[in-house]
């Protein structure tokens, strides 16, 4: 039986993670956290060392930048809850995965495509495996300008198409706004 899905999306520092964290350390437990990121610079390395020391100390950690049902199928002593923050840096990954420097194309666009749905499926097969809850933390890139980059206007397409599905899935979700969740899904009532 699989548990349920909460989808946490907003904008640069909104309070995405830390309102996600919260959820997770409220709901079953124990809590496992995926983390998606690689500390490719300084300023990287500096966001993941913030994350980490706000984690509590009994929640076990998982870093895959990508395959994330994968890494999750099968886990020993299986959580009550999984926090996989974040689905962004994971589409990040597959696209310079699969274009690399190259401007991305058709191809491109369709291989980000199936590369994100396979992630979608798999991830969400774990789930149904495990029997654990699932909240994801995910980036709302469609409010501010139009990318001026080829690459930065796939990265934005391709997120908000995973968005969408995974919206369309979760029993929950959550816009963060300056630091304020707003429920979404299920509607407020009257």
């Amino acid at each position: 039986m699989s548990g349920r899905l909460v989808l946490v999306t907003g904008g640069a520092r909104s309070g995405k993670s830390r309102f996600a964290e919260e959820l997770a350390g409220q709901g079953r437990q124990p809590v496992l956290y995926l983390a998606t990121a690689e500390a490719g610079d300084d300023e990287m390395r500096a966001r993941i060392r913030e994350h980490q020391r706000r984690r509590p100390r009994d929640w076990r950690t998982i870093e895959a930048t990508r395959e994330v049902g994968r890494a999750l199928a099968g886990v020993p002593g299986p959580p009550g809850t999984v926090l996989l923050d974040d689905l962004g840096l994971m589409v990040t990954n597959r696209l310079l995965e699969l274009c690399g420097d190259a401007e991305p194309n058709h191809e491109t666009v369709a291989a980000l495509d199936a590369a994100i749905e396979d992630e979608i499926d798999e991830l969400r097969a774990a789930q149904a495996a495990g029997g654990w809850d699932l909240i994801v933390v995910t980036n709302e890139v469609g409010l501010g300008i139009v990318p001026a980059t080829p690459l930065g206007r796939v990265f934005r397409d391709a997120l908000g198409r995973a968005n969408q599905a995974l919206a369309a899935l979760a029993d929950e979700v959550y816009l963060l706004v300056a630091g304020i969740p707003l429920r979404l899904k299920p509607a407020a009532g009257p």
